[in-house]
């Protein structure tokens, strides 16, 4: 009996238990009174379409983990790569054992780690969920094969398969970059000293990363479509590109471009100007994307860091997946779109988290190349002698100054209204499709992003 069957009858009969939970409060109790709020009435418009089983429901509070939880049902059952198949495996376990080392060490791997398996919107889970979700929302061609369907989950097992490669590679991206620089360029082959437990979390991070890459690449050459390979290739080059965008310190931690000097009145216009984000992407989006003209803009500095280093590999996941299925080029397109925006959106809320707090807790520290950090810059460029003090270490930036000064600008503002531009340019696309269940799944974890 296969997994997703198992799932299937584990769902059938909690749902039959609740249903019959439900009559018996019902009849114990009068109805209460429901009020129905504009953003209920959104989430039911969503979902005109009446599904037999496991149909998305609405989520009312715009619960993130109540949205990620019925997205799953729909396709089958959770979508990591980090199931019993990979936890059993002696090559992860070794791993496992071998951080267990490192814990008290401060090593970065270790937040890494924390941040992979803790249950919330920064897991990577989330990415191979969208992925599937997409492929049930497009559906797939009539000349696909059955033995290639899973129909109970109504998606391909390429496309599962194609799930789990960008969970691994977006996985190996961010645990190589757990590694730590023990010395800088000068005097690079000396020894390096004692610190055996950054020498030892460096290696773990590496082989770990290259060992997660190396399983995705397999798997990729396994599904034999060169058109395929070709276009997810492209999006590891773009994850390696970004790592070398921008201003640096020596540990390679981001910093933001300097400003772009202008007049007042000069920035007060194009601040109302639509900022043109196509980066080239739009004519041949397995080309490297332009920098004419990007650094300095907050927008475009923004926009451009990540989909290098998240939006292209999403964007791009979701256009290999309607390939795939044999879905026609155009709707191909369509795909990278909405997988782009959802993750510059993803990003924008994010970078807000750190501001929902008007004091940083002490030792508290937030990216600086966020968009309320770069807009406010934009607005402010005094504030980047603060910024140039981290030219060796970001630890040198007094992050408290920033926060502080970021609290009462307009950055704020501006990245919410960068976070709606983003997610509705993603709705926009979802609009497109057809009514179903995990149509309706994309747009509640979309609207859920609102209020994480």
């Amino acid at each position: 009996m296969s997994l997703s069957r198992v799932y299937g009858m584990q769902a059938r009969l909690l749902r039959t238990q609740l249903q019959k939970s439900a009559i018996n409060v019902a009849s114990a109790s009068p109805a209460p009174l429901v009020l129905e709020s504009a953003a209920h009435r959104r989430w039911i418009a969503s979902g005109t379409v009446c599904h037999e089983k496991l149909a998305a429901k609405p989520v009312q509070k715009h619960d993130w983990n109540r949205a990620v939880s019925e997205a799953e049902k729909i396709v089958g059952y959770p979508t990591s790569f980090l199931s019993l198949r990979w936890l059993l495996s002696d090559e992860i376990a070794n791993v496992a054992l071998h951080l267990r080392k490192l814990v008290g060490s401060n090593h970065p791997l270790l937040r890494t780690a924390k941040v992979l398996i803790y249950n919330g919107k920064s897991n990577m889970q989330a990415w191979g969920l969208i992925v599937l979700l997409v492929s049930k929302a497009v559906g797939h061609a009539p000349t696909i094969p059955d033995l290639e369907q899973d129909k109970s989950a109504g998606v391909l097992q390429s496309q599962r398969g194609l799930a789990e490669i960008t969970e691994m590679i977006r996985t190996a991206h961010l645990v190589h970059q757990g590694l730590v620089n023990l010395q800088p360029m000068a005097n690079a082959g000396n020894e390096l000293g004692n610190d055996t437990d950054t020498i030892f979390g460096n290696k773990i991070a590496l082989l770990s990363g290259d060992y997660l890459l190396g399983n995705a690449c397999l798997q990729l050459a396994g599904l034999r479509n060169q058109s395929l390979i070709e276009l997810i290739s492209s999006a590891v080059r773009d994850l390696t590109e970004s790592s070398f965008f921008g201003e640096r310190d020596l540990q390679n931690n981001a910093l933001p471009s300097r400003p772009l000097e202008r007049a007042g009145s000069e920035a007060s216009v194009s601040s109302g100007v639509e900022v043109d984000l196509s980066f080239g992407d739009l004519v041949d989006n397995t080309q490297p994307l332009s920098l004419a003209g990007v650094m300095g803009n907050p927008e475009k500095e923004w926009s451009l860091r990540h989909i290098l280093g998240a939006g292209s590999l999403l964007g791009k996941s979701c256009q290999g997946t309607i390939m795939l299925a044999g879905q026609p080029e155009s709707l191909q397109r369509q795909g990278y779109m909405f997988g782009k925006h959802l993750s510059l959106a993803w990003q924008a809320c994010i970078d807000l988290e750190p501001f929902n707090n008007d004091q940083l807790p002490p030792g508290g520290r937030f990216s600086l190349v966020s968009a309320p950090v770069l807009f406010h810059l934009d607005h402010d460029p005094s504030l980047y002698a603060e910024i140039e003090k981290g030219r060796e270490s970001v630890e040198n930036i007094d992050y408290a100054k920033v926060h502080a000064a970021v609290m009462s600008g307009p950055g704020l503002e501006k990245t919410r209204a960068l976070q709606k531009k983003h997610s509705l340019a993603a709705l926009t696309v979802l609009q497109e499709l057809p009514p179903s269940d995990a149509r309706t799944a994309l747009q509640n974890i979309i609207f859920a992003m609102q209020d994480i």
